[in-house]
């Protein structure tokens, strides 16, 4: 029998991970990366949390550290379309080699401690990922690792590094079951990344979650640092030449650290208070002693691409892509699509969303809605999707797969205008499965 690929034993690895669902708790992470020689203390790290804006926040400060001079490691999560997308070098995708030699390196960790009785059974697929992420930055020899948290922080595998700086971007409603149902209670969870004597810069957040993060501030005797104290934008619209919004913004903006001018941060209005946190984490990271060369952030910035995030595909007629995977986020897009083209809504969501909070902000001005379902186990149906929507998704189309909901979708936009456009939105595994779709077309 011929033996399979090394990615491909990788690949099937994470997969029996995948079976074995989440749980929460850093235990595990602890015992592999103390198995691997603690592979995450060969670097510093920064450790971003948040309930949205988190991988947008990982993505600037990535650009700028790297235009710095700086080798960067990034982990981020989900991935769109292929699961390298995760764990990047120097701004590029691990290699398939490289990723089945990380996972490879875990895989045989955990078999060790298995045996020896100190872990009952492998890790999840997230501390697969995030053991291999921390190892492959050591292997890749980085000055810097951007984290970011994969669902709460305090018992999240990424919370097992100790960084130089953090960031709790935003809090919201989301991953209730998993956080809590009170802002005060994700937030509580989410200051798990505070360490003693480290800053923490926090992003606007309703008072009683900034609230918990203060007084879990207070007491492990963390700095906490207001993005907004002390900061404040100038914008200068110029019309872009193509893409949605029609519009970008070149912003100035002053912090008790520095000027920077022309900033153009990616679209949509909830990306300043992203823009923000993360120049202030970058400050915050450079009085640690971290080499960021301030002068480089204007350009980094300009030069940060974060996909799926309202992301503009041209075409007959064109898409905007966008997670929007949680109220907060539904409404963020909502405020981006408001006084824009026309459009046809192409959604889909996990099970445990808050389904009625994102079709309120998204349905209602959508010329026609498709509701469709990614090919994952958790994903809501169809019908769940209309019965839990209630009276907002009536007259929805129902076509649950994504490849035939996508055609239906772009027929609608065609035949309801020529400026109506499409927008992929609820799900950033519908994202994913769709940005697929778009690469085979291109290929």
């Amino acid at each position: 029998m011929a033996r399979l690929p090394a990615h491909r034993i990788a690949g099937l690895y994470l997969a029996q991970r995948v079976r074995f669902g989440m749980k929460f708790g850093l235990e595990t992470i602890r015992a592999l990366l103390d198995e691997m020689g603690h592979p995450e203390r060969a670097y510093v790290s920064l450790l971003i949390a948040g309930t949205n804006g988190k991988g947008s926040v990982a993505a600037y400060c990535d650009a700028v550290l790297r235009a710095s001079g700086l080798r960067t490691g990034r982990y981020t999560s989900p991935h769109l379309v292929r699961v390298n997308e995760r764990i990047t070098v120097g701004g590029r995708e691990i290699t398939d080699r490289d990723f089945a030699s990380a996972v490879g390196a875990v895989r045989d960790a955990a078999r060790r401690l298995v045996r020896r009785g100190v872990l009952e059974a492998h890790p999840t697929f997230f501390e697969v990922m995030t053991a291999a992420a921390l190892a492959h930055f050591r292997r890749r020899r980085v000055h810097v690792a951007v984290l970011e948290v994969g669902l709460g922080g305090r018992l999240d595998a990424t919370n097992a590094v100790e960084p130089l700086a953090s960031a709790v971007v935003s809090i919201d409603h989301d991953h209730e079951v998993y956080l809590g149902r009170t802002l005060r209670a994700i937030a509580s969870e989410k200051a798990g990344v505070l360490r003693r004597g480290r800053p923490t810069v926090i992003g606007p957040m309703h008072r009683n979650a900034r609230q918990a993060v203060v007084a879990r501030a207070r007491t492990l005797g963390a700095r906490v640092i207001d993005a907004a104290r002390g900061a404040r934008f100038d914008a200068a619209r110029v019309r872009a030449r193509e893409g949605f919004p029609a519009r970008v913004e070149r912003l100035l903006l002053r912090t008790p650290a520095a000027r920077y001018e022309g900033l153009r941060p990616l679209p949509g209005a909830h990306q300043r208070d992203n823009l923000l946190v993360a120049i202030r984490l970058l400050e915050e990271a450079r009085r640690e002693g971290l080499a960021v060369r301030l002068p480089a952030v204007p350009r980094a910035i300009a030069r940060t691409r974060w996909p799926g995030r309202l992301e503009w595909v041209a075409g007959s007629p064109p898409l905007l892509l966008d997670g929007a995977h949680n109220p907060a986020g539904a409404r963020a897009l909502a405020r981006a699509l408001a006084g824009g083209p026309p459009y046809v809504l192409l959604f889909a969501a996990m099970s445990d969303k808050d389904v009625g909070g994102i079709a309120r902000a998204l349905f209602p001005p959508a010329a026609a809605i498709v509701l469709s379902r990614p090919r994952l186990s958790r994903a809501a149906t169809p019908a769940e999707l209309a019965r839990r929507a209630g009276a907002l998704a009536k007259g929805a189309f129902r076509e649950p797969g994504v490849f035939r909901a996508l055609a239906l979708a772009r027929r609608l936009a065609r035949a309801h205008s020529p400026r109506t456009i499409v927008v992929v939105a609820g799900s950033l595994y519908l994202v994913g499965e769709v940005e697929a779709i778009l690469e085979r077309r291109r290929g």
